[in-house]
């Protein structure tokens, strides 16, 4: 029985930092969502009216951000723009993984150690991410004659 508990918080983590992985790229854009939804609330646009003021806040800010990683042509200015969006995906990643070591390893000291690198793994995956979507699209359409 305490293999299987084992076994299943393992699964549980590999599931937490496959997401912190996959969802990093978004952080941006959910806080600028989350903070925008919490201002339409506290001006009185009500729950309904500040998840949507939030949620077109996010998307918004998520398009605008991918607009301009494939329109802007100075590679030091998509540089920036990629660290805009790095930035808070590896806070995210660095809290994440202190999180996750907090219930398993004691000392403070690994703690913060292991935080970091999980930080700096999630900016990695995070800025790859974003420079993969910076590439140039391949002209593979057939030639009409």
């Amino acid at each position: 029985m305490i293999v299987l508990g084992i076994l299943t918080s393992f699964a549980a983590i590999a599931g937490l930092c496959w997401l912190v992985f996959n969802l990093a790229v978004f952080a941006l854009p959910f806080l600028v969502g989350l903070h925008t939804g919490i201002w339409a609330y506290g001006t009185g646009a009500g729950w309904f009216g500040a998840i949507l003021v939030g949620g077109f806040a996010a998307g918004l800010t998520l398009a605008i951000g991918q607009a301009l990683i494939l329109l802007v042509r100075p590679l030091w200015a998509r540089f920036v723009i990629a660290l805009i969006f790095v930035v808070p995906a590896v806070l995210a990643g660095f809290h994440a993984t202190l999180g996750i070591t907090r219930a398993m390893i004691l000392s403070e000291t690994w703690q913060i150690v292991f935080a970091f690198i999980g930080a700096g793994a999630v900016g990695v995956s995070a800025f790859l991410r974003i420079a993969g979507s910076a590439s140039e699209p391949s002209d593979s359409s057939p030639v009409s004659a």
